[in-house]
């Protein structure tokens, strides 16, 4: 494993690698050993680049739509991919000719969101229909499922305890549940990053991510708020930053100049602040802030709109994937003394 610097500048942030697939891409992971990025696209296939060279290998015949989550296990070996029919396939991270080890109906209707729990035993889904699902990574067997919420369940994140886990939904609910019991603790609210359009008639926005520190002091849940039309794709991202210990919100925080934009994945960099990747009809943006600061310190223009975001082991590099059809490596500085 790498030395993480813990002095960063990311204001010297800047795009190294950019590799092409035939379809928009939706989703990236780096695998843990650093050796691979993954993405998931709408031509219902899993891209695996080399990092070294940009090498493409397809991994195919595990979904029937787009790909919209993904996860890797933490050795390395294993990488699960979540398709919007609602399967869950299994893969061989260094296989040559990559075939699906098995796939599994997860969830009816679309799966937003996974991750693998901090002691890498378990895999949580979030459904459309509702549910988080929570599996063996090594065999695919199911453990738990939990009606976590009434409307689509947007994202789900472990803590790092390993003994809770967070999941957001379309409708700004944010809750707190136990993985021994399935049962549900507190309630934190978001319901800034909801919005109910009535000429429309249409729910819009939802906690597209969740990211909780590595020190377990805040919980950031990112989406989109200002959604005056939503069918004209009109708002802006937004994060919110809760105090884990009290419930409390302790920051609000957005980039006013992004007129169509949505937080789609947040990050905790070395440094104590965070990275968030924001795409939507202004291009595609990473942005960086401190936790006691409303508004970023810097932001990385990204050549294309971006639809998520990944951080590498080593800290310092992050992948991109764009509905340009590009996977994007960029790479944040170490501070000199």
């Amino acid at each position: 494993m790498p030395k993480i610097p813990e002095e960063l500048d990311a204001k010297q942030a800047h795009v190294v690698s950019q590799w092409k697939h035939e379809r928009p891409l939706c989703v990236c992971r780096f695998d843990p050993a650093g050796r691979f990025v993954f993405s998931g696209a709408q031509d219902n296939t899993v891209q695996r680049f080399a990092l070294t060279d940009g090498k493409l290998t397809l991994l195919s015949g595990g979904h029937k739509t787009w790909v919209r989550a993904l996860a890797v296990s933490h050795d390395s070996q294993l990488v699960m991919s979540g398709g919007c029919e609602g399967a869950i396939s299994w893969w061989e991270v260094e296989a040559d000719q990559p075939t699906p080890i098995r796939t599994i109906e997860a969830h009816q209707g679309w799966i937003r969101k996974m991750a693998v729990s901090s002691d890498g035993q378990l895999l949580a889904s979030a459904g459309n229909d509702g549910y988080v699902r929570l599996w063996k990574v090594s065999d695919g067997s199911l453990v738990r499922e939990i009606k976590a919420h009434e409307h689509n369940v947007y994202s789900v994140a472990f803590h790092p305890d390993g003994k809770l886990l967070m999941s957001g939904s379309l409708t700004g609910e944010l809750f707190q549940w136990t993985l021994g019991s399935g049962e549900k603790g507190r309630a934190f609210d978001a319901k800034a990053l909801h919005t109910y359009n009535g000429g429309q008639r249409v729910d819009f926005g939802g906690i597209r991510d969740i990211a909780v520190s590595p020190d377990g002091k805040w919980l950031a849940a990112g989406g989109l708020h200002k959604a005056t039309n939503p069918f004209g794709a009109v708002h802006e991202p937004l994060i919110l930053l809760f105090n884990y210990e009290t419930g409390e919100l302790a920051q609000t925080q957005v980039e006013e100049t992004i007129k169509n934009g949505i937080i789609w994945r947040i990050a905790w960099l070395a440094d104590g602040s965070l990275m968030a990747t924001s795409g939507g009809g202004s291009g595609g943006f990473l942005l960086f802030f401190k936790p006691d600061s409303d508004k970023p310190y810097h932001k990385l223009k990204l050549p294309d709109t971006s639809r998520d975001m990944d951080l590498h082991p080593d800290g310092l590099q992050v992948c991109s994937a764009h509905f340009d059809l590009h996977l994007r490596v960029s790479r944040l500085a170490v501070k000199q003394a």
